[in-house]
């Protein structure tokens, strides 16, 4: 194993929990010794772990429904402290300390905040301690929520510049087909591109128990892999499979690192901020935009789903339907309804109130 490399591990709730409901502490002592074992060999790790909503339930007694969100955060306030303890007491007995690093969406949808966040994880790591990360259930709504752990997880990977991601779940990797539909379906060990196909074989959401599912596992690839930081997808509870996946043992699913053409601020772009909207543009549009390096201009688009403002993220799509990039809009929605289809000309003699020649400039997008 080389040295004084990153490694970003992901544990979801579907992974962390028994059956019957809680936490399955068994697995986790077997996780955290794993990770100590790197440690020991040189690897700096960084846990995004679930579980705090399960942990609070357990410890609390209760029976949670998905629309009773008092009482989900309530839970997730009492089980932090449990899972956190937990951690705490299995890695200390590796002479291991952890802190503790809890995000929203707010805090890395501020370029000041996402940075702020990034110094702490820097300083955690060049001190030898864990951080151990999960979003802040306890004050997260929808607005503010990353939804999953597989998207926090790529955002942390690309703030600490990780060598590794290691999205440990309930099934073995990314198939060539659904396999809860195809029996057939094999699986892929080595993924150099994402092709269409292969993200429509990804699926929908995954287990009822977790809040994403092999859709949002591909879609952190698609940022990762431009940003050139590998990730592996595999079954969490396959013995030893974290220590495997960190020496290059085959396990899972590898979606290859490329050639990391993505600059860090484009990876904020394409991960810290959660899109407000959707932009549908033509055939011309979705070629200079992908293929020429040109901003989006109101020209090109076709249409819009969603409201959003000045600076908010959106997400590009071709007619097909199909997303090809992220960016920064430099005009509202109403005022891309306005000028849709419109020559800069045109938006220039009949809405002067309208300052920005672009809908997104080129060096506040991210094609993927």
């Amino acid at each position: 194993m080389s040295t004084q490399r990153r490694i970003v591990i992901k544990v979801g709730s579907s992974t962390l929990a028994k059956a019957d409901g809680g936490l399955d502490r068994e697995f986790v002592a077997a996780l955290v010794k794993q990770v100590a074992v790197l440690c020991d060999n040189g690897w700096h790790a960084v846990l995004v772990s679930s579980g705090a909503i399960a942990a609070g339930s357990e410890a609390l007694g209760l029976t949670l429904s998905a629309e009773d969100i008092p009482s989900l955060q309530a839970s997730a306030s009492v089980g932090q402290v449990q899972v956190l303890g937990m951690y705490a007491a299995l890695f200390a007995a590796h002479d291991i300390q952890v802190g503790q690093v809890l995000l929203t969406r707010h805090d890395t949808a501020h370029r000041q905040a996402y940075l702020h966040a990034r110094d702490t994880l820097e300083r955690l790591l060049r001190l030898g301690v864990v951080p151990v990360v999960n979003e802040n259930d306890t004050t997260a709504v929808d607005e503010i929520r990353f939804g999953d752990n597989d998207t926090l997880a790529s955002v942390v990977a690309t703030m600490v510049h990780a060598d590794l991601v290691v999205l440990l779940t309930d099934i073995e990797g990314l198939y060539d087909a659904d396999p809860r539909l195809n029996h057939e379906a094999t699986l892929l060990e080595h993924v150099e591109e994402l092709t269409d196909q292969l993200m429509s074989a990804a699926g929908g959401p995954g287990s009822p128990v977790g809040s994403g599912g092999m859709a949002t596992k591909v879609e952190a690839a698609q940022v990762l892999m431009k940003a050139g930081i590998p990730m592996v997808i595999c079954d969490g509870r396959r013995s030893n499979v974290v220590a495997d996946a960190a020496a290059g043992e085959p396990v899972g699913t590898l979606f290859a690192g490329g050639d990391a053409s993505l600059p860090a601020r484009k990876q904020w772009i394409a991960l810290g901020k959660r899109p407000c909207g959707d932009i549908l543009v033509d055939d011309g549009a979705r070629d200079a935009l992908c293929t020429r390096g040109k901003s989006l201009l109101p020209a090109g688009v076709i249409g819009i789903n969603g409201t959003f403002e000045v600076g908010d993220a959106v997400v590009l799509k071709g007619r097909d339907g199909v997303v090809f990039g992220r960016g920064l809009s430099s005009l509202s929605s109403a005022d891309v309804e306005r000028s849709r289809g419109l020559k800069t000309s045109e938006i220039a003699s009949a809405m002067s109130d309208i300052v920005a020649k672009e809908v997104i400039h080129r060096d506040r997008l991210v094609i993927l």
